[in-house]
C-alpha cells in the first residue's frame, strides 16, 4: 500500500492554517483591543508582549499558501481567483499593520497616535477580511471544468460578512487571554474584565453560525446530520459548553494565567473541527475533493521532502522564541 500523499498534504495545509490562526490570531487581537486601552504605557506593554514573535507567527500563512500552490494547484487557482479582492484587502491590512508596528516604537510622541490608529485599522482590516474569506469558503465556489466561473463579488454575502465579525471577536478573545498570561497589575485586571463579555459574544456568534450554516447550505446540513458524521459532530457543542464554562471561571481566577489562553485555543480548535466536518473531504466546496484537486504524486513527493525539513525548523524556532521571551512583560522592561 503506497503513501497517500494527497492526504498528507491536506493535513499539512490544515495544520499550517490552524497554526496561523492560533499564533497570529492573538497578536492581531491585541490590535483589536487597542481602542479599549487608551493609556500609552499599557499600549506599550501590550505591543511588547508580541514584539519578539509576531513576524515569525506569519510564517505559517506563507507555509499554507505555498503548500496549497504546489500540492493542490486547482484549489489554489480557484480560491485565489474567487477571493482575489478579500485576500488582497487582507494582505494590505497585514502590511499596514506591520509598518505601524515598527514605526510606532520609533515615532515621536506627537506621531505615535497616528501609528496607534494605523495599527488598529490594519489589525481590524486583516482580521475581518480573513473572516470574510472563511465565510466565502463555506459558501462554496462555482467551478466549470477546471476553472472558476463565478462573479467577482460572489464572496460578498451576509453570511461571509457575519463570519468576518465573528473572527474579530474570536481574535479579540485570543488577544485578551494572551495578555492575561503576559501582563500584571491594572492591565491584567482590565483583561480579566474583558474576557467574559468577549466569551459571551463569541458563544452567541458561534450559535448563530451553527444555525445559519445548515439552513443556508443543504449539502452541509446533510453532511452534519447523516451517519457517521453526526457521531463526530455531536460532541462538539457539548465540548464548547464545557470549555466555555472553564474559561468563564478561570478568567477571574487570580491564580489562573495560562488556563484562559489554553481554553480559548480549545474553542478555536472546536470551531475548526466543525468547519472540517462541514466540508470534508472537499477542498473546493461544495463538491471537489482534495484528491480531485491534487497535483501529480511526483510533485507532492518532491515537495514533501522539503516540508519534512522546513516544518520542524519552524516549530523549533517558534518554541525557542516563546521559551526565551516567556514570563510577564513590565513597562520598564520591554522586549523591543
Amino acid at each position: 500500500m503506497g503513501i497517500d500523499l494527497a492526504l498528507i498534504w491536506f493535513i499539512i495545509i490544515v495544520f499550517s492554517i490552524l497554526m496561523y490562526v492560533v499564533m497570529d490570531g492573538f497578536d492581531l487581537g491585541i490590535g483589536l483591543l487597542y481602542p479599549l486601552v487608551p493609556d500609552t504605557g499599557d499600549r506599550d506593554v501590550m505591543m511588547n508582549t508580541v514584539a519578539p514573535v509576531w513576524d515569525g507567527n506569519e510564517t505559517w500563512l506563507v507555509m499554507g499558501g505555498a503548500g496549497l500552490f504546489g500540492a493542490f494547484p486547482l484549489a489554489y487557482a480557484v480560491i485565489l481567483d474567487a477571493l482575489t479582492i478579500p485576500l488582497t484587502i487582507m494582505l494590505i491590512g497585514l502590511i499596514f499593520r506591520g509598518v505601524a508596528f515598527e514605526f510606532r516604537f520609533k515615532a515621536t510622541p506627537a506621531h505615535r497616535r497616528f501609528w496607534d490608529k494605523s495599527f488598529i485599522a490594519g489589525s481590524f482590516v486583516a482580521t475581518f477580511a480573513q473572516g470574510v474569506v472563511l465565510g466565502a469558503f463555506l459558501n462554496g465556489f462555482s467551478v466549470t471544468g477546471r476553472q472558476w466561473s463565478g462573479a467577482a463579488f460572489d464572496w460578498l454575502t451576509p453570511f461571509s460578512l457575519f463570519c468576518g465579525v465573528g473572527l474579530v471577536v474570536a481574535y479579540g478573545l485570543l488577544g485578551c487571554s494572551w495578555l492575561i498570561i503576559k501582563t500584571e497589575g491594572e492591565l491584567l485586571l482590565r483583561m480579566r474584565k474583558m474576557a467574559r463579555p468577549l466569551l459571551l459574544a463569541l458563544l452567541v456568534i458561534m450559535a448563530i453560525v451553527s444555525g445559519w450554516t445548515p439552513l443556508s447550505h443543504p449539502a452541509i446540513s446533510e453532511r452534519w446530520f447523516s451517519l457517521p458524521n453526526l457521531l463526530f459532530f455531536l460532541p462538539v457543542p457539548l465540548l464548547v459548553l464545557l470549555v466555555s464554562w472553564g474559561l468563564w471561571h478561570s478568567a477571574w481566577n487570580r491564580n489562573a494565567h495560562y488556563t484562559p489562553f489554553m481554553l480559548t485555543l480549545g474553542l478555536i480548535f472546536l470551531g475548526f473541527s466543525g468547519l472540517g466536518i462541514s466540508i470534508w473531504p472537499n477542498l473546493i466546496p461544495p463538491d471537489i475533493s482534495f484528491r480531485a484537486a491534487a497535483a501529480p504524486p511526483q510533485s507532492q513527493g518532491f515537495m514533501l521532502v522539503g516540508a519534512l525539513f522546513i516544518i520542524p525548523l519552524i516549530l523549533v524556532y517558534s518554541l525557542w522564541s516563546y521559551y526565551v521571551f516567556r514570563g510577564k512583560v513590565k513597562p520598564e522592561h520591554g522586549y523591543h
